[in-house]
């Protein structure tokens, strides 16, 4: 069936075509879908943007951006199929008469994906333009790029008009975190196995750390994250996306709705946060400056155009309660920021420690088991255990020491192209399939419980935490962890 589906001709409409996303990831994404024949030869690629362009000097301007972004060279005879399917349509998003421009270049009557890589504000605006140019269809598919507002009330406004137009089952809410290998293969890793599906609840692990660090600062983009901050550019989606398929319950199936059910679910056992414990579940930062892999950065502060009385948050840590049976007692700690020591996103799975030590004579205190599954850069998946030394000893004790048990995705799967998380989920929408996609109410009820963290920071009226950049963050974070006897994992990738 995915084969199938996988060569339905297509006419895709690429909204923005002209901004960042879409030139670092979406055409370079659609040309290696190409690569892997996987896109019909009757498939289009329609870009859409207000300037005036030919085709020809859009189809020069998308090669160059297919060479910049992609990491090997280009394939000339892929390129050559490639740059067939391309057209450009001038239109302004916001005004409906326009949108005819593009109408020419579709076929009546097949599936067309509309993905709106712009921003949420003229969702709206972009799904009247379309209405009017009467290319609507049940047959058409709409992806929605984040951030769905910035708050509940604004994302049931954008969700709203969105749906005016377009049912459920036609709405792929984007989250580019879902598609990397190593998320999908929680589930693989979780229902697969058995040594970890009947030891996956608060009788044998101790809690769970979520990370995802940048090294980077706002790379230019100062207007927009001081008003959308860490909380919601990075917690609202991403972390809490990853809490949902590390903690949910199995699902019936591996249908979309069964699996975001499980996901919803989790959402709605999340312990509220606000005003009255804040201060002992949350820590935030923002960053001065300081060095970053020995490279002098400035302060978000001193960054250009900056407001330098700006409260916005660069750093998050958080301690989630799941009030639920499976993970009672178990804690969830997340930590995001920028300008931290390397780039890298992880999951640290912490089992409990062995209620008996037989070897305190040469290990005093066993350490606990970990699981890591390492999101970026070095996909994976590593199990710490306690291992006996090699050799001989006077006394007849055992030596131990942890060993890892690593799998590399790139050493184990040697000669294979690890797949852009984007061509996963650009693939995904083409065959119709909607479990990599968040649905409404997931984004509803992550909204209303960041929503209260939120507003329990604004009432305090405090300013962030400052931490040094290249460093793990406020001394703050450390002492969430230490209260209760435990600390952050630091990944290799961030030590110096």
């Amino acid at each position: 069936m995915v084969l199938e589906n996988s060569f339905e001709p297509c006419d895709f409409v690429l909204f923005g075509t002209k901004g960042d996303l879409a030139r670092r990831k979406l055409l370079p994404s659609l040309y290696q879908l190409e690569k892997a024949k996987l896109m019909h030869a009757d498939s289009t690629i329609i870009g859409v943007a207000r300037n005036e362009q030919t085709d020809s000097e859009y189809i020069a301007m998308v090669k160059e951006n297919v060479e910049m972004f992609t990491k090997e060279p280009l394939c000339e005879e892929t390129w050559k199929r490639f740059s067939s399917k391309l057209a450009y349509a001038c239109v302004d998003m916001k005004n409906p008469k326009g949108y005819s421009a593009f109408k020419a270049h579709s076929k009546t009557g097949r599936l067309m994906v509309c993905y709106f890589a712009t921003p949420p504000s003229i969702f709206g605006d972009i799904c009247r333009g379309l209405k009017a140019a009467n290319v609507i269809t049940k047959n058409m598919r709409v992806v929605l790029e984040k951030p769905i507002g910035h708050d509940l009330a604004s994302s049931k406004v954008i969700n709203d008009q969105v749906a005016e137009f377009f049912d459920e089952t036609q709405i792929y809410r984007i989250d580019h975190y879902l598609g990397k290998e190593t998320v999908l293969n929680l589930i693989a890793l979780r229902f697969a196995n058995s040594i970890f599906a009947t030891n996956w609840d608060h009788n044998c692990i101790d809690h769970v750390q979520i990370s995802v660090a940048e090294s980077v600062g706002i790379e230019g983009r100062w207007g927009y994250f001081d008003e959308a901050g860490q909380m919601r550019d990075m917690v609202q989606n991403h972390l809490l996306q990853i809490l949902t398929l590390v903690a949910m319950e199995p699902p019936a199936n591996l249908d979309a709705d069964s699996i975001r059910d499980e996901k919803l679910k989790v959402l709605k056992c999340l312990r509220p946060i606000n005003s009255s414990n804040m201060r002992e579940k949350t820590v935030r930062g923002q960053y001065v400056g300081g060095f970053v892999k020995g490279k002098e950065v400035p302060g978000y502060l001193d960054e250009p155009d900056a407001n330098v009385s700006s409260k916005t948050e660069t750093f998050v840590a958080i301690k989630v309660e799941l009030d639920n049976w499976r993970w009672a007692g178990v804690p969830f700690y997340l930590r995001t920021g920028k300008r931290l020591p390397g780039k890298t996103s992880e999951v640290v799975i912490f089992f409990k420690r062995q209620p008996h030590n037989l070897f305190k004579d040469s290990f005093p205190q066993l350490p606990p088991n970990k699981l890591t599954i390492r999101l970026q850069p070095d996909e994976g998946v590593e199990v710490t255990v306690m291992n006996k030394v090699p050799g001989l000893t006077s006394t007849g004790s055992m030596d131990l020491q942890k060993s890892r048990l690593n799998l590399s995705f790139s050493e184990t799967f040697k000669g294979e192209r690890i797949a852009d998380a984007y061509e996963k989920l650009l693939l995904e929408v083409m065959l119709g399939n909607q479990a990599l996609f968040v649905r409404r109410d997931e984004v509803e009820a992550a909204w209303k419980w960041v929503d209260g963290i939120l507003d329990a920071w604004r009432s305090s009226n405090e300013p962030p935490e400052p931490y040094q950049a290249g460093t793990w963050g406020p001394t703050e974070s450390i002492a969430l962890m230490a209260r209760e006897n435990r600390s952050w994992y630091e990944s290799k990738i961030g030590k110096k």
